[in-house]
């Protein structure tokens, strides 16, 4: 008689349903882990029109200023001191791994989070499929926006702050 309990088809099921819920789960976060190790660009290179929008015919530098240096400045983040800037005129990738430019000890960030590139005379901040997100002035980016002085950036528990 016990080796019948074995058998029953709510036991089976049941079992089953365990053994494909587990699945399912390594699945999930195998696919997570293969994002945050997946590598096809360099960290500054970007394939033509990649972001999807086409150059402004004005760019964002302030009026009268022959030389524009845009800077990201650390509100704050960790392992980084307050008020450091970081030059972005050529275009960075944010994140945790080795390869980016802009490194960031921080658990929520994955290696290459994401990347802040030139497009004309406007520079362009895009996510790069992330598990949690960049947010400017506070909304979750769902595709490439450009910056503004002023702009904030969050990503995990690191702000800056886009400045000229």
């Amino acid at each position: 008689m016990p080796y019948a309990a074995l058998l029953d088809p709510a036991s089976v099921a049941l079992k089953f349903g365990f053994l494909a819920v587990l699945y399912l789960f390594l699945m999930w976060v195998a696919r997570s882990a293969l994002k945050d190790l997946r590598r096809g660009v360099t960290a500054t290179e970007l394939p033509p029109d990649a972001t999807g929008m086409h150059a402004a015919s004005a760019g964002l530098a302030p009026e009268g200023l022959d030389e524009w240096e845009p800077r990201l400045r650390v509100e704050q983040a960790m392992g980084m001191r307050s008020g450091d800037e970081y030059d972005v005129t050529g275009g960075v990738v944010l994140g945790r791994g080795t390869l980016a430019d802009i490194r960031l000890e921080d658990p929520f960030a994955s290696s290459r989070h994401a990347r802040i590139v030139p497009q004309g005379d406007v520079l362009v901040i895009e996510d790069l499929d992330s598990t949690n997100g960049t947010y400017l002035n506070g909304t979750r980016l769902d595709g490439p926006q450009p910056l503004h002085p002023g702009d904030r950036i969050r990503i995990g528990d690191n702000e800056f702050s886009f400045v000229h």
